[in-house]
């Protein structure tokens, strides 16, 4: 972009850094940083925040991990809340917290190019409305910003009902309905169940290996245990461990259709980001036969698919349990420290910190716990810099003339 101009339309000055994304991660980091005395503002797309929870999520939705696991930083979860907080109690929590902090995003603030400008230097983030400025941007849009939408031949010519899992509410949309569910994560494996349960007859595409894991070992979270084992071992042999539980207390998956990888479930998450699955009663519905499991899909028909292993079926309606990947290639310019899925190239712990006061935060692969860890981390350095800096902020909101409760000049 061309250098800083006074004439340039609707461009104003954030006293603080500007932070992409009103989700647990900017929440988080926001929070981190006003209880360090540094002012911040939240640019948020949708008209609410944590909007992946509220909008996007099928009504089922718990944690999967104990609650203590999925906490922000500086602020617990109620003691009434259960062990494994629903969707509802979550997005509650969220509220509460942003609440507790005084932080209110600018909503409806879709960014549409964010750059660093080597002339002035400063970042320029521009939205349908305004072109903001700040010293500091930090990117907390995460890993699960859109939802991914494979391309499978003839998708298309599909007469029936088409969604993604982020559309998905409830089974009972589909009673007595025969459902193709594409995908076998988390989501494929909860949203099968769901369907199961509300009287359809739920088909489950597994085209790759996946470690199907207990929520829970011995009364405890399978979490829990593995986080308190990798203190005193190494890591291999704690997911050797877990599979030895598995296979005890599951059975062989293999048999079921459902082979797992060679690289452990815990090694595998480090390094590709994939999370194994924590069962919550998809094993069962599958072994009784009330859930099928498909081969891969080779191309989807008017009325149904043809799989890899050559035979067809007919479905009423078909769900992709597909996931989400990262957006900021779509927005984020000039700079080279995402790679083209979006994520740091430098990788966990040290992925939060990049060039010219760029920072992000959610893209750990690891969680709130990551998300933690990084709002904490990018704090602690940024109020190093707010301490020299904020004289110069407070000069440039004199000049404007004006300014409001968020730090943003006009």
């Amino acid at each position: 972009m061309g250098s800083c101009k006074e004439e340039e339309p609707k461009w104003l000055w954030v006293n603080g850094p500007i932070i992409v994304g009103a989700g647990p991660s900017g929440l988080a980091v926001s929070a981190c940083l006003k209880e360090n005395g540094v002012p911040s503002l939240i640019l948020e797309r949708s008209d609410c925040i944590a909007s992946l929870w509220q909008q996007k999520t099928y009504d089922r939705l718990k944690l999967h991990l104990p609650k203590q696991f999925c906490q922000l930083p500086l602020f617990d979860f109620p003691e009434n809340f259960p062990k494994y907080p629903t969707k509802h109690q979550f997005i509650s929590y969220l509220e509460s917290y942003a609440n507790h902090f005084s932080i209110t995003p600018k909503f409806k603030q879709s960014v549409k190019v964010a750059e660093f400008d080597e002339v002035c230097g400063f970042w320029k983030v521009q939205t349908q409305d305004f072109q903001y400025l700040s010293k500091w941007l930090i990117v907390a849009t995460g890993e699960n910003a859109e939802a991914v939408i494979p391309e499978i031949p003839g998708i298309d010519k599909f007469k029936g009902r088409l969604m993604h899992t982020s559309v998905y509410k409830s089974g009972t949309e589909f009673i007595n309905q025969r459902v193709l569910v594409i995908g076998c994560g988390n989501s494929g494996m909860e949203v099968s169940l769901d369907l199961c349960r509300h009287n359809a007859i739920p088909h489950m595409v597994v085209r790759n290996s996946v470690h199907i894991l207990p929520r829970e070992m011995f009364g405890i979270s399978t979490f829990s245990i593995a986080m308190a084992l990798l203190k005193w071992m190494p890591l291999r042999i704690v997911d050797k461990f877990l599979l030895l539980v598995a296979n005890l207390t599951l059975g062989s998956t293999d048999k079921l259709g459902l082979r797992r990888p060679k690289t452990g479930p815990l090694e595998l998450k480090n390094a590709t980001g994939k999370t194994p699955v924590l069962d919550v009663g998809a094993l069962s519905q599958i072994k009784t036969g009330k859930i099928q499991i498909m081969p891969g899909v080779k191309e989807i028909t008017k009325i149904g698919a043809r799989f890899l292993d050559g035979n067809e079926g007919e479905f009423d309606s078909i769900i992709l349990a597909t996931g989400y990947k990262s957006n900021v290639p779509s927005w984020f310019k000039g700079s080279d420290f995402f790679t083209e899925q979006g994520m740091p190239k430098t990788p966990f712990p040290n992925g939060w910190k990049g060039e010219n006061g760029l920072y992000t935060v959610g893209f750990t692969r690891r969680g709130i716990l990551g998300t933690a860890n990084d709002a904490k981390n990018i704090a602690r350095d940024i109020s190093e810099q707010w301490r020299e800096f904020k004289g110069f902020c407070k000069n440039v909101c004199t000049t404007r003339n004006l300014s409001d409760s968020q730090g943003i000049c006009f």
